[in-house]
């Protein structure tokens, strides 16, 4: 075997796995610290035993010590030997411990783990080719995506993205008319009615219980005067007239996105506007190799082709659809002009005008 493989290339792969198993690990892990409070218990930046820890939150030793031995070892948390305690460093607490900070990131190992747990079920769609709707996954999916999408939103949808679009913060500010198709949780919604009061907003979304979730978030808002949310398909939504149409992270998961793009474009007021955001990509499979393309991908395949394919249309555009391939749908859609506004590094943000 020496003779034919490499040995050296053997036992670095065989390292990356081992790698690998402890970050898929360390994915539930993550979520049990962040549903027991314990990031947050931790957010004061100071050094803590593990007894120390399992009292501010109510928890039994023993499993908070092996616990925070795992966060150790993952590099999540530093541990001080001498005197036996574990700090949480104030940059990672920024990231884990703080539901407002704008790279807030607990909910993406909240949607990864729900996303495996769905695995079975994929498994027999590699087989017989069918779909997974959205509705079919456990609800932490739901729920983590809205968090860790909501951290991106809040970071860059009114101070950066709208300002990026031709005269849509004029027609918002003036009083316009909005609706986000694919809305999920509403975040993005709340987001914009709080930023512009003299406007009017409706969210659409197919599944039933995001919509419910959305309605109750818009009345804790306190906008819920401004904002309604209904269960509509992203190709048959009602009314017409919006001054802004936006699929936040949704275009890529819908069966049909010709359609929706068609709708839209015939939704829109003269001289109105759609915005695409959708997470960053470029447009051959080469530039997506990446950390975060590799995790793209995983949601990809676990979650939004499986979507879409459970739909009407069965397009299948993937979470790295790129650019070039978004603009040929919504061209294929009715609009003439399409052009990138803004970008993240986890998202292109479009805009696109009839």
């Amino acid at each position: 075997m020496s003779s034919i493989l490499d040995e050296t290339r053997i036992e670095a792969f065989a390292g990356q796995i081992v790698t690998d198993v402890g970050a898929t690990l360390g994915t539930a892990l993550v979520t049990i610290g962040d549903r027991l409070g314990l990031y947050r218990a931790m957010a004061d930046a100071q050094p803590v035993s593990a007894a120390e820890l399992a009292a501010r939150t109510s928890t039994h030793e023993r499993y908070v010590r092996e616990w925070l031995n795992a966060q150790a070892a993952g590099g999540y948390v530093t541990y001080d030997a001498e005197c036996d305690r574990y700090v949480l460093p104030a940059e990672h607490a920024f990231v884990l411990a703080d539901e407002q900070s704008p790279v807030a990131l607990a909910g993406m190992f909240q949607s990864a783990a729900a996303a495996f747990e769905g695995r079975e079920r994929v498994v027999e769609r590699f087989r017989s080719g069918d779909g997974l709707g959205w509705h079919e996954h456990h609800h932490d999916l739901f729920d983590g995506t809205g968090r860790a999408f909501g951290a991106n939103y809040r970071a860059n949808l009114v101070a950066e993205w709208l300002p990026a679009l031709d005269g849509v913060v004029e027609r918002l500010t003036a009083g316009g008319y909005v609706a986000d198709v694919g809305c999920g949780h509403g975040v993005a919604t709340i987001l914009m009615a709080q930023a512009f009061p003299a406007s009017t907003f409706v969210g659409y979304d197919y599944h039933l219980a995001s919509i419910e979730a959305a309605r109750a978030a818009a009345a804790e808002a306190g906008v819920e005067d401004r904002v309604s949310f209904e269960v509509a398909r992203a190709d048959d939504y009602p009314g017409g007239g919006y001054d802004l149409i936006a699929f936040f992270d949704s275009l890529h998961d819908l069966g049909d996105p010709v359609g929706a793009a068609a709708r839209a474009s015939s939704a829109l007021a003269p001289d109105g506007t759609c915005l695409i955001v959708e997470p960053f990509a470029g447009d051959s499979i080469a530039e997506n190799l990446t950390p975060l393309g590799r995790s793209y991908y995983g949601f990809s395949t676990l979650v939004c082709t499986p979507g879409s394919l459970s739909q009407e249309g069965r397009a299948g555009l993937g979470t790295q659809a790129g650019e070039r391939r978004l603009t040929e749908v919504l061209k294929a859609g009715g609009f003439t002009r399409v052009r990138r506004a803004a970008e993240t590094p986890f998202n292109l943000v479009l805009e696109a005008k009839r």
